[in-house]
């Protein structure tokens, strides 16, 4: 028998190689295996700003992320809230004279540091924002610092049904430090939807009132002259920012109330009302807290609402703004 001769066939290894080589994706739809530079990493960790904030500091960045771990969940807010005094919001009411009278005040109103997060009651919020309600100011003005640690969907909702509820002519709000260190794009659009107009060196208007909005002066941008530019010709002019340090930008042109907040009032003081710690600088220091007079601007820096870091005030308790001009 002769002896049998088995011979590859070309066409079978073609199609062979053919099916092997659909099979494989080809090397450049392959995921990519390249690391996130050390910026992006450092960022979803948290150790750097998500937002255009400056001056976020690795050190910062060390605890705000320990305290996402510790906080988790918001307890020390839920704690806090079961304490009477979370209830407790003080008024501070001021009518301001005018050149010329006017036939009926017109209201501001005014609220910062709403720190909505694991370190504020919303039973503390839920009270001031009645105060507000029941006020029916003409301008809602709102100074910044809405959240603590992150600007999350479930946070942007409740700031903007917050501010929704208070009827005002007109509303607006500027950005504080730790709104600028996170999300903040999900602030500004919550409180579009509001309706409040967000200012960043600019100015709204009602009737014969410029309302001017100054970038926070240490993690922001600030720019006084543009921002005063827009207010060009308005009988009456206020002005906004997040800090007491922002007041070196409107000194001298002309606005009559300057409000602010950021300080806390030093969030723990001693009896009295004496902060142990004021942040912000010189004018924080000079002004941690209350109503003064300033080169014939009248300057309130509030106390704000909530709270970071810990979940406590003592002898510095939250407040908000009114004004009466005329």
């Amino acid at each position: 028998m002769p002896e049998r001769i088995v011979v590859p066939c070309p066409m079978k290894r073609m199609q062979y190689v053919r099916r092997q080589s659909l099979e494989t994706p080809p090397k450049r739809h392959r995921p990519s295996s390249r690391r996130p530079g050390a910026r992006g990493l450092l960022r979803r960790m948290h150790f750097t700003a998500a937002g255009r904030g400056l001056h976020y500091s690795a050190a910062r960045g060390v605890v705000e992320s320990a305290l996402r771990v510790l906080f988790r969940g918001d307890w020390p807010a839920r704690a806090w809230g079961r304490l009477p005094v979370a209830s407790s919001v003080r008024v501070v009411h001021r009518r301001i004279p005018l050149p010329t009278p006017r036939p009926s005040p017109l209201r501001i109103a005014f609220a910062s540091d709403l720190h909505l997060g694991p370190t504020t009651s919303a039973k503390t919020l839920d009270e001031a924002f009645r105060l507000l309600a029941v006020a029916r100011p003409d301008v809602l003005v709102l100074g910044g610092d809405y959240v603590f640690l992150d600007a999350t969907p479930a946070r942007a909702r409740e700031l903007e049904a917050r501010v929704r509820d208070v009827p005002a002519r007109l509303k607006v709000a500027v950005l504080g430090n730790h709104d600028l260190w996170t999300r903040h794009s999900l602030l500004e659009d919550a409180l579009t939807r509001a309706g409040a107009v967000v200012l960043v060196n600019a100015a709204a208007r009602l009737d014969d009132l410029a309302v001017v909005g100054l970038d926070d002066p240490w993690t922001g941008v600030p720019d006084g002259e543009r921002a005063f530019a827009a207010a060009e010709g308005a009988a009456l002019t206020i002005a906004v920012c997040h800090a007491p340090g922002g007041f070196r930008h409107a000194r001298g042109r002309g606005a009559l109330l300057y409000l602010c907040g950021h300080t806390h009032g030093g969030q723990v003081a001693l009896p009295g009302g004496v902060p142990l710690v004021v942040p912000g600088g010189r004018l924080a220091r000079r002004f941690p807290h209350g109503v003064h007079q300033v080169d014939g601007t009248t300057l309130f820096v509030s106390r704000g609402l909530g709270g970071v870091e810990i979940p406590l005030r003592a002898f510095a308790p939250p407040d908000i703004g009114l004004f009466d001009l005329g």
